[in-house]
């Protein structure tokens, strides 16, 4: 069996990064001329995988060489093209008359396909732009629509945190948010509060959703009914992380300890 090296490989800052096979070892942070699905493309290696956690490793795309002066002066042609294409489309859209947004454009590597990716509210029927497109750059045409979390990823900004948003910072994948996640850390459902620059709930909403649900085992929901030493009341508060709660018994308020018998008036 051939002896291969894995590599972690992104198409650009902050992209997601796929996972591809070389015989040849590769430093990190060094260029690369991949092969893909889409055809060949200049990358860069940003980690090393230990090859005991990949499984099928035959099925990887190959690293075909570590990229020459000449293939970066290809790179960054392809790169000033992709962006006169991005700005020719945007011409088309309005003269079509289209609702959608044109974000960005790409060239692969060997220019056998010119992407651009768009947003728009609905389905968007972009035939005529799409031949118009490949009349006019000679090439495979893919027009690709985007959500929300996408375009605040390609455009960047700082989030309430006061941080670089997660998506254009570190994220290389983005995950599933959902409302629950938000219940289940006590936040209040205000959307200028959970949303993020995208309009969609935080991401960071799901870095410490597993924890809150682990300490929010055995403790009451809000408004629950619960006997105390002191008495019977409602639940009128809880802290998930320091799995208390606090009950209004005889209009003062009692704070129990999730595990603990003893109730104290606050």
């Amino acid at each position: 069996m051939d002896r291969y090296y894995i590599y972690g490989v992104n198409f650009k800052d902050n992209g997601k990064i796929y996972n591809f096979k070389s015989k040849i070892r590769c430093p990190i942070n060094v260029t690369v001329i991949t092969e893909t699905e889409k055809g060949l493309q200049f990358g860069k290696v940003v980690s090393y995988i230990n090859n005991e956690n990949i499984k099928n490793i035959d099925e990887l795309k190959d690293i075909i060489r570590i990229s020459t002066k000449k293939d970066y002066e290809e790179h960054l042609k392809n790169l000033r093209d992709a962006n006169n294409a991005l700005k020719q489309s945007r011409e088309l859209v309005k003269e079509l008359n289209l609702d959608m947004k044109m974000i960005n454009a790409s060239y692969t590597f060997d220019r056998k396909q010119l992407i651009f990716n768009f947003l728009a509210d609905e389905r968007i029927d972009f035939r005529e732009l799409a031949r118009r497109l490949a009349s006019i750059y000679r090439t495979r045409i893919e027009l690709r629509q985007i959500g929300a979390r996408d375009k605040a990823r390609e455009i960047g900004g700082v989030g309430t945190c006061g941080q670089k948003i997660c998506c254009a910072n570190f994220l290389n994948h983005i995950d599933s948010v959902s409302m629950n996640m938000a219940k289940n850390q006590g936040l209040a459902l205000n959307p200028s509060k959970i949303n993020g620059l995208c309009g969609r709930l935080l991401c960071c909403l799901t870095y410490e959703d597993e924890e809150y649900l682990k300490c929010s085992e055995g403790l009451p929901n809000i408004g629950e009914i619960v006997k105390t030493e002191l008495g019977e009341g409602p639940v009128v508060n809880v802290d998930i992380l320091n799995r208390s709660y606090k009950v209004l018994v005889n209009n003062e308020r009692v704070e129990i300890y999730a595990g603990e018998e003893n109730a104290s008036t606050k």
